[in-house]
């Protein structure tokens, strides 16, 4: 199945479960594609010592999710992404498009 999960959150524990069942999902054999939508483009910074944001999305990448970031949300932020590519609106609509299940968090 393919799956697309859209995080426009940059609540840590939201955005920490929301990788954690993307990774589950992949090694259920699942294709997954996450993009991060305005505040959720905030997450790969986000520090919390219960919710570690940061390593779910190492692990979710090492695994062979891909992570898109918007764009136009980063420049806003004045910031950038090591995790994944800086996006448009043309990714998110082809990630919907193809997704047989779209999950938003």
């Amino acid at each position: 199945m393919k799956v697309g999960i859209v995080i426009s959150s940059n609540d840590p524990e939201t955005v920490w479960n929301a990788f954690r069942f993307a990774n589950f999902a992949l090694n259920a054999g699942d294709d997954v594609k996450v993009f991060l939508l305005g505040k959720g483009v905030e997450c790969e910074k986000l520090a919390d010592a219960r919710f570690n944001v940061p390593e779910q999305m190492k692990v979710f990448v090492d695994n062979g999710g891909e992570i898109y970031a918007c764009g136009t949300c980063l420049k806003i932020r004045e910031s950038e992404s090591e995790l994944c590519p800086i996006s448009t609106m043309k990714d998110l609509y082809e990630i919907v498009r193809e997704s047989d299940r779209l999950l938003t968090f």
